[in-house]
């Protein structure tokens, strides 16, 4: 498995252009949207900055990209060439499998938080703690893994040519329904019930809760661990299920 893991993270390492995207995207809408409101405008009930919100967000929105774009659109390409058939024929388990996609998309997320950050600090004059910089980049950096998961998932239940609309339509749902782009505050209230219960609207309160001068909430934690289990098992089963196909 340790193999498979160093395989995968040069091959991620490798694509100048998806890691040059996957770190440049963010970072750019991040400016175009924190481009258009006031310094001092806060979120609805907060006294956290617009500014603050959304470099927040879209560091989490570009983890979420590289992750979940990356993830299904390469899975679903390698089955369609026979790389994975050719895993089976290792002794690999599904968990071995899912780890190893999972270890190499994280290399991607911590770039692109990063980067986001410091043009979020640089153009923006967004300011923290050192303490809330380091405790920001950890926290979202570890929820990312849970989109990595459902980013195996998705490689595994669809076709090389239906992977791409299905997972962007998963991507922007959870994005916008998950408060990513908006503050979720700003919903319809029936809209915010279901919000809540969405892993982006839990991943990005991780963020917000260290911005305020907080911990994490436990139940944010708890829904992101429940979806890691939930999506890693599937991808797992799913991995096992296709073997017992071929």
């Amino acid at each position: 498995m340790n193999t498979l893991i160093k395989l995968e993270v040069t091959r991620t390492l490798r694509n100048k252009k998806f890691m040059f995207f996957s770190v440049i995207y963010p970072s750019v809408i991040y400016l175009l949207i924190s481009g258009t409101q006031n310094t001092t405008d806060t979120v609805p009930g907060t006294d956290l900055t617009l500014q603050a919100f959304f470099m927040v967000s879209m560091a989490s929105f570009g983890a979420l990209t590289a992750v979940l774009m990356g993830n299904s659109e390469r899975i679903a390409k390698e089955r369609e060439k026979g790389w994975v058939r050719q895993l089976r024929l290792t002794a690999l388990p599904g968990r071995g499998y899912v780890l190893a996609k999972i270890a190499s998309a994280a290399m991607v997320t911590l770039p692109c938080i990063v980067v986001v950050f410091l043009v979020a600090a640089a153009a923006k004059h967004v300011r923290f703690d050192l303490w809330q910089w380091l405790a920001l980049t950890g926290v979202i950096w570890a929820g990312s893994l849970v989109f990595a998961a459902l980013g195996v998932a998705i490689g595994y239940l669809t076709s090389g040519d239906a992977v791409r609309p299905v997972t962007m339509i998963i991507y922007f749902g959870l994005s916008i329904l998950g408060g990513l782009w908006m503050p979720s505050a700003t919903f319809p209230q029936w809209l915010q019930n279901i919000s809540e219960w969405l892993p982006t609207h839990a991943y990005a309160a991780l963020g917000q809760a260290v911005e305020m001068g907080g911990a994490p909430h436990a139940r944010d934690i708890a829904v992101l661990c429940v979806y890691f289990l939930l999506f890693a098992g599937g991808a797992a089963w799913l991995y096992r299920k296709d073997t017992l196909k071929a």
